[in-house]
């Protein structure tokens, strides 16, 4: 899969000589005309794509399926397709290491238009995470306004905003 953007977080200057912990993680994409299955957080006031971090060993695919289901409750997930991986270096707020490498691995799928139960892990109850039917570009237009008119942004809206410009420029 192609890398489509390498981030640098504005606290990060430089690797040199610092502890990196490697995250993996997949993000879903499942578009219907001009609307996208998205989250929306409210506690940072945007809209992500369905995903996350993968379990140690476990396949791509197979996790992004799992994420999906888990964070959407969608159904009969077919014709998924690899779409390019989005790495980012941010800062680490843990004992244990300085940096974070995110490494986003996208894919394309379909789902049906119905979604089912979510099963969404506490912290994402908690940050008021919801899945809907979006239509991308005003999905957009709010993160952008997200960005710069708002003091809850999280560390994930500059990603997940260039991915649903990708997306639109790409596939819509």
């Amino acid at each position: 899969m192609h890398i489509l953007k390498t981030h640098y977080h504005p606290e990060i200057k430089t690797l040199t000589n610092k502890s990196i912990f490697t995250r993996l993680a997949t993000r879903s994409i499942a578009i219907k005309g001009n609307n996208i299955l998205l989250l929306y957080t409210k506690r940072y006031e945007d809209y992500s794509l369905p995903g996350g971090g993968l379990d140690k060993d476990e396949d791509y695919v197979n996790g992004m399926i799992r994420e999906l289901v888990e964070e959407t409750g969608a159904k009969n997930i077919t014709n998924i397709k690899p779409f390019g991986v989005y790495e980012e270096y941010r800062p680490w707020h843990k004992t244990d290491y300085d940096i974070q490498h995110m490494i986003s691995y996208c894919y394309t799928c379909t789902v049906s238009d119905e979604l089912g139960a979510c099963k969404m892990e506490t912290y994402e109850i908690n940050n008021g995470m919801s899945a809907k039917w979006v239509n991308i570009f005003e999905a957009i237009k709010h993160n952008e306004n997200t960005m710069a008119n708002s003091n809850k942004k999280g560390m994930s809206i500059e990603r997940e905003t260039f991915l649903l410009k990708h997306i639109a420029a790409q596939l819509i």
